[in-house]
């Protein structure tokens, strides 16, 4: 027997049951929702954007020192601007002033040939008063009184600036003979010269037309440091790296020659025979070639062979010989 489902009154259907209200609560009204929208760009503008914004910001912060600059410009006036103009070229003049205002008080000729062929003769001024010490050197080699002379002496590098004489060796024949006759083969003295001509003259010192003496090697490098055993001890000694000039070697110069500074004393000038000089400079010479890696590699470490083949850089091929010299009356 089937069971009748019971129906439920209508009111029951119609009004649902109500829910228990809450009192005494404000309602917040809920914020607006707002849609996100997605700005497409390309690479292009993207890069257009950045460039120009950098430039902005570029701008902004060299206006400043640039207004800046104006500003101090406009504080300056012209007279004070032209009056430190003058004064640089008062104080260059008088620096190059020591270098060329020289009297000289000697003079010295020098015989030259090239491969046996006279190629003429120069006569040089020298600077007795400016630099007495070097003077006094060059016109001892230059007339044989220290028993040795630069007769019969090679010119060993030829530079398109100068032109370099060997001078005499520190050992074999002719230091013997300096020895036995009190000749000087040492530089102590001329290097304090050298220093003393630099504080008076502040510009170029081996101007073109000038003779100096080699009396110092910029380039030699500093002792070698090392421990010896003395007497059951351990000492720190110092190795000297390299041989300094004598003090006999001369350079010519035929044009401006700053890099001659920092090595050569300057003592006299070239009167005449500075077409002679110039003939020097023509000869051909061996290739310099500092550049190659292996000779930089050499060099670094200390090879031998590469001081070696340092000194036959700029060496002539032809045989520059000073055939006669002394001092003129």
């Amino acid at each position: 027997m089937l069971h009748k489902p019971k129906l439920l009154p209508s009111s029951q259907l119609l009004h649902p049951p109500s829910l228990p209200q809450i009192k005494n609560t404000p309602i917040t009204p809920s914020p607006p929702i707002t849609k996100q929208t997605h700005l497409k760009l390309s690479r292009r503008n993207l890069a257009l954007c950045a460039n120009s914004s950098l430039l902005l910001l570029l701008g902004s912060q060299t206006l400043q020192p640039l207004d800046h600059n104006k500003a101090l410009a406009e504080e300056i006036p012209p007279e004070a601007e032209t009056n430190t103009i003058d004064e640089k070229s008062e104080k260059e003049s008088s620096g190059n002033t020591g270098c060329i205002n020289k009297v000289s008080t000697k003079k010295a000729f020098l015989d030259i040939s090239i491969d046996g062929d006279p190629a003429g003769r120069i006569v040089i001024g020298l600077y007795g008063d400016d630099a007495p010490v070097g003077t006094a050197r060059f016109s001892n080699l230059v007339s044989g009184a220290a028993g040795i002379t630069y007769r019969r002496k090679e010119f060993v590098k030829i530079t398109p600036s100068y032109v370099q004489h060997g001078g005499m060796r520190s050992y074999g024949v002719d230091a013997e003979i300096a020895n036995r006759t009190g000749g000087d083969l040492t530089n102590q003295s001329l290097v304090l010269e050298w220093e003393r001509e630099n504080g008076k003259c502040l510009g170029t010192k081996n101007l073109a037309g000038t003779i100096g003496i080699i009396v110092r090697d910029p380039l030699k490098p500093p002792p070698k440091v090392k421990l010896v055993a003395r007497k059951g001890k351990l000492e720190i000694d110092q190795e000297e790296v390299g041989i300094e000039p004598n003090g006999t070697e001369f350079v010519m110069s035929i044009k401006d020659s700053p890099e001659l500074d920092a090595s050569a004393l300057v003592v006299g000038r070239v009167l005449e025979g500075m077409e002679v000089v110039k003939r020097i400079g023509q000869v051909k010479t061996v290739q310099e070639n500092t550049s190659s890696p292996y000779f930089r590699v050499a060099k670094l470490i200390g090879d031998k062979r590469a001081v070696v083949a340092e000194r036959g850089f700029n060496r002539p091929y032809s045989k520059v010989l000073v055939t006669n010299c002394g001092l003129l009356d």
